[in-house]
């Protein structure tokens, strides 16, 4: 069977390599295009690229697919790409662009993709599997962008990912696959996503070859239960300390790796990473973001119906330290107010 891979961060290269490993050709990489980033901004491949790269696969890096948006050099440069792969489907895993419909119908066989590729399919020949969506959700729920961050940051206590024959919609396609996982009390969310990364590309893969022998069956998501996993915004980081201590314990670990949670200490912005609720402690009435003791065992702050201990933080600049050894570089006497400039 041959295929196109369209993807970009390492939760796509995790099913990419699976898939490369499993013995599919891939006719195509597309990934967006590279990235500045690091302290000198410079130029990145994504993962995936830098997947392809290593093992000569024809790439492509359009900056849109839209022959009428703003790039249309790019999106008719893809559209020939994909044309001559001739692949059976197209799987998709956190691409990071919108698929016109030309290319949904393209991958389909339909007659509106054959006006747009000089070697049509026969009569005779059976449609393409269409483009195939690995999202790290139970769909529908959270629907969209960040469906892990946003699974830990509600407080679910499981998650999965579903396969899904993608539509003109927003993740909004016929299921074809879902399989479960239990989101542990102390998830965050870079040690889900390897997990459920893994999971998919497992699942890509039985499904490719379950596909190669037979129909596959699709059942449409339930009208019930909906939610949008929005993009994560970098001033979502700012901890609220009005919040309630499970709230803000669980964004903490929602934003382990990126963006971060952080919160203004005497001037300077601090990156917590790991905390635990304090429940010996008894809140005290409006001192939301105060420190009530900093030793050893952690720096305990108020927060809106009790205390969060804070075991691991970063200054700016500096590394991820546990509390004690945060503290041997940086006072923090009770009293100190985190949140205030």
């Amino acid at each position: 069977m041959k295929i196109v891979f369209a993807g970009t961060p390492a939760f796509a290269r995790v099913a990419l390599e699976q898939l490369h490993a499993a013995g599919f050709e891939i006719a195509l990489v597309l990934t967006q295009p590279d990235r500045p980033a690091g302290r000198g901004m410079k130029l990145l491949a994504s993962p995936v690229k830098q997947f392809a790269l290593a093992h000569g696969i024809p790439l492509a890096q359009p900056r849109s697919l839209r022959l009428d948006g703003k790039f249309p050099d790019d999106a008719a440069a893809a559209q020939a790409a994909l044309q001559a792969a001739q692949a059976d489907a197209m799987v998709v895993a956190a691409y990071g662009l919108i698929l016109p419909q030309w290319v949904l119908d393209l991958l389909r066989g339909t007659p509106a993709a054959a006006s747009l590729t000089a070697q049509r399919r026969t009569d005779a020949a059976p449609p393409g599997l269409g483009c195939l969506n690995i999202h790290a959700s139970l769909l529908p729920r959270w629907r969209g962008a960040a469906p892990i961050h946003r699974a830990i940051e509600a407080g679910d206590t499981e998650t999965g990912v579903t396969l899904m024959q993608m539509d003109a919609g927003l993740d909004t396609g016929d299921m074809l696959r879902v399989e479960k996982m239990a989101i542990e009390p102390d998830d965050t969310t870079g040690r889900l996503h390897d997990r459920l990364a893994e999971l998919g590309a497992r699942m890509i893969v039985q499904l490719l070859r379950d596909a190669a022998r037979g129909p596959l069956h699709a059942t449409p998501q339930p009208a019930q239960g909906v939610s949008y996993a929005h993009k994560i915004d970098k001033a979502e980081a700012a901890i609220d300390w009005t919040q309630s201590v499970a709230v803000i314990e669980r964004r903490i670990r929602a934003f382990d790796p990126s963006p971060g949670a952080s919160s203004v200490l005497a001037g300077e912005s601090i990156k917590l990473w790991k905390s635990e609720i304090d429940s010996k402690l008894t809140p005290i009435d409006g001192g939301y973001g105060h420190i009530l003791f900093a030793n050893s065992t952690g720096v305990g702050v108020q927060c809106g119906d009790g205390v969060l201990r804070l075991t691991e933080l970063q200054r700016a600049g500096g590394k991820r330290l546990a509390a004690a050894d945060f503290l041997r570089g940086f006072a923090l006497p009770p009293g100190l107010r985190f949140g205030a400039a």
